[in-house]
């Protein structure tokens, strides 16, 4: 992509996306740029924030788009993060986390599915199957085994985990019917005029009532302490009780039990 001078280049996430300020006199927006995999990085990133925004959720909204140039335009939202505002001394954290929790209430709300993209064709968020899971879950042969060790007991480890994996989707006795956005952390969180807006949405799916929860609260970015942990699970069980009953399930107990605390 040729840089015109009004552009800046950002630092990045793990996606194939490469992001740039375009900024103005008056105002700024993002531009997103995708040459490889640009269905998901721009025309379902695009959708997503769609039907967050139809929802009252905080996204960035549509400006411009060029696919057949391989990017589009969005709002800009600055730079400051969750995660940054949470590392300053006199950031009470407790406050912070609760309204992040009552963000994560209303996106679990979400009831809507569907929605046309930018090119006028629909789009419908997929269930969260368990062939996505297992794929999930073998990464960290992918990412951190290979990289520890040798082939013969890479070959065996691989056999014995993907073993295990499947076991345990087996046993999961959630239905998948919740809004999941799959990457909710305090950096995928913008402070934007006092409120909170949510970025890097392309991979949502209709899946588990404890994903987002659990990505949020163990979140090995920010990390926090048992009884810190304990207080946020028990304010969204609460908070999740009051907005919606029909989404409140005793088994989310026994879920952090065993794999947060």
């Amino acid at each position: 992509m040729k840089l015109s001078k009004s552009l800046k280049k950002l630092k990045g996430d793990a996606s194939l996306r490469t992001f740039f300020r375009n900024k103005k006199k008056e105002s700024s927006s993002i531009i997103v740029y995708a040459n490889k995999n640009k269905r998901s990085n721009l025309l379902v990133y695009d959708s997503i924030n769609k039907i967050l925004l139809k929802n009252n959720i905080l996204a960035p909204k549509l400006l411009s788009e060029n696919y057949s140039k391989n990017y589009i335009e969005i709002e800009d939202f600055g730079d400051q993060t969750i995660f940054n505002l949470l590392k300053k001394s006199r950031t009470n954290k407790l406050v912070i986390f609760k309204r992040i929790i009552r963000l994560l209430n209303k996106l679990q709300l979400i009831r809507q599915r569907k929605i046309k993209n930018f090119k006028k064709k629909n789009y419908k968020i997929p269930i969260y199957r368990p062939k996505i899971l297992l794929n999930e879950a073998n990464l960290f042969s992918t990412w951190y085994i290979n990289q520890k060790l040798n082939n013969s007991k890479k070959i065996l480890f691989k056999k014995k985990f993907i073993e295990n994996i499947k076991n345990l989707i087996k046993q999961l006795r959630f239905k998948n019917n919740i809004f999941v956005h799959r990457d909710f952390h305090v950096s995928n969180l913008m402070i934007v005029k006092n409120k909170i807006g949510v970025i890097d949405n392309q991979d949502a799916l209709i899946g588990n009532i404890a994903y987002d929860l659990a990505s949020l609260i163990d979140d090995v970015r920010f990390q926090t302490s048992t009884s810190f942990k304990k207080k946020l699970f028990n304010y969204f069980l609460k908070s999740t009780f009051s907005l919606s009953p029909l989404l409140f399930s005793p088994l989310l107990f026994n879920f952090f039990l065993v794999t947060v605390f």
